[in-house]
């Protein structure tokens, strides 16, 4: 008897503790039951041996044939993306479903028997993708109906044929075998060599035509009316682009199937869009970023069998996209909200130091003391907020605090100065050159005056003739250095506001 077998039946017998009776005879069972079957660990590893070291023949071919696969799915759909047009490669994945029920018909027909042809089947898929896209771009241009409108409408109108098409072909007495519902979900284990020889020519032929063409399709993302009025043919252009989907998406038939390759087309684009603004390097990335969802897709079905490839890709690309869109460095979650959280954090300190510096200007004395009431009063912060930003103040040197006064440090005088010094600078340029009223500039200055540095300062010094060493300029409006009577003039001098 094994021990948790003793624990169980004493505790049968212990009133105080009869409520783990049920767990432990359950693990009893369980165990008994473990020791009689292999390692499911051991099995699971030697599955992960052989997939890794690929071992097996059809994994090395499905592996390679999804790999090239998820790259050029990656960078097509870059430009989808740019261009706005994520919704295509769903209308052309749909146009294509009745092509390939279209073209079984076909051929059964004509020679019974053959219906299952591959070649057959991809003429017809292809045909009908062309057909969707072409019908896209008709209603757009002939009509007034919107983009997302032609593509709902051609999408929903297209699939309606393909599943009325896959009606017919089910009552034939062939149609039970056709497995035409393979190219709707795919099955990518189903791949051969010359499944793969055909995915890896035609994924080359792709990535020539954007190699080739890759300035003009920029071009066409970005501007491209601009394009149009210089003479690009750009109507051409974005026809190429369209038939460029269609061959993805007739490629990743048989990998992810019709209705998951359009998440191939945009999610891997999507997620790079997180990590550049550069088009070279964001098609590059998502061509990475398909390739290793394909892959770990293919992996992780194959220790897996019963889990299916297609769908595990998409998965695999999405928990890409989700990493990407909370760590891309460049507009990820959390670098932008910590990029936000230390320019909150430098724009309190830096409010502190200008209030400081215009308080004390009245005063005269920007080496003396002032109460913190009156800086409270001048930057209408709460208690708290003073007090977190004072401390951080503290903490770099810029201010000393002692009771209830604070005072500058050199450093902080040097800094107040160069702050005040580009704010003003600033407010002098919107009065002069944006013809802005002198009390309407201070909210604009308040704004970017924590970014003005470098050339902008420089340029800002030869436009107004301001020199580099230059004392701080008057500033062009009263400021408001104690709430509600004193405040200073635009000649600098301090005055009283009525009612004082």
């Amino acid at each position: 008897m094994t021990v948790v077998a003793r624990v169980a039946r004493w505790c049968r017998g212990t009133a105080t503790i009869w409520w783990l009776s049920p767990a432990l005879i359950y693990l009893t069972s369980a165990a008994s039951q473990a020791s009689e079957l292999e390692d499911p660990p051991t099995r699971w590893t030697e599955g992960l041996y052989r997939v890794v070291m690929l071992r097996d023949y059809n994994t090395r071919v499905v592996l390679a044939g999804a790999t090239v696969m998820g790259v050029t799915a990656g960078v097509v759909g870059v430009f989808m993306l740019l261009r706005k047009r994520a919704l295509l490669g769903d209308v052309v994945s749909h146009a294509a479903f009745p092509g390939v029920a279209i073209a079984y018909l076909c051929a059964e027909l004509t020679s019974p028997g053959t219906g299952k042809t591959l070649s057959y089947l991809l003429v017809g898929a292809t045909v009908g993708g062309v057909f969707g896209a072409m019908a896209t771009s008709w209603i757009r241009r002939a009509t007034r109906v919107k983009d997302d409108a032609a593509l709902a409408i051609v999408l929903s109108v297209l699939f309606g044929v393909g599943i009325t098409a896959l009606s017919i072909v089910q009552r034939l007495e062939t149609g039970n075998a056709a497995g035409l519902t393979n190219f709707i979900y795919g099955k990518t284990a189903s791949m051969t060599w010359s499944d793969l020889k055909l995915i890896v020519i035609a994924s080359v032929v792709v990535a020539g035509v954007v190699m080739l063409l890759f300035k003009e399709l920029t071009l066409l993302c970005f501007d491209e009316q601009f394009g149009a009025s210089h003479g690009w043919p750009t109507a051409s252009i974005d026809m190429c682009l369209n038939m460029l989907v269609v061959a993805v998406c007739v490629i990743g038939m048989q990998t992810v199937g019709l209705l998951l390759v359009v998440a191939m087309l945009i999610i891997p684009a999507a997620a790079a869009r997180f990590w550049s603004d550069r088009i070279g390097t964001m098609t590059c990335i998502a061509g990475g970023f398909g390739a290793v969802s394909s892959a770990t897709g293919v992996v992780v079905s194959s220790i897996v069998p019963d889990l299916a490839t297609g769908a595990l890709i998409v998965l695999f690309a999405a928990s890409l996209f989700v990493g990407s869109m909370l760590f891309g460095v460049r507009q990820g979650l959390v670098p932008r909200g910590y990029l936000l959280f230390r320019l909150r954090r430098k724009t309190a300190i830096h409010h502190l130091l200008r209030a400081f510096y215009e308080a004390a200007e009245v005063r005269t004395q920007l080496n003396g003391q002032l109460p913190t009431s009156l800086l409270l009063s001048h930057l209408g912060w709460k208690e708290r907020t003073f007090a977190g930003v004072a401390k951080r103040g503290v903490r770099k040197r810029l201010v000393r605090r002692d009771g209830q006064e604070m005072s500058l440090t050199e450093l902080g005088q040097r800094e107040s100065a160069r702050i005040v010094r580009n704010h003003r600078l600033w407010e002098l340029y919107l009065i002069r050159y944006a013809d802005i009223a002198p009390t309407h500039v201070d909210r604009d200055a308040d704004q970017i005056e924590h970014i003005i540095e470098g050339d902008i300062l420089h340029e800002l010094e030869r436009t107004l003739a301001q020199s580099a060493d230059q004392e701080v300029p008057q500033s062009p409006h009263a400021v408001a250095v104690s709430h509600p009577s004193a405040v200073v003039s635009g000649d600098g001098q301090s005055t009283k506001s009525e009612g004082s």
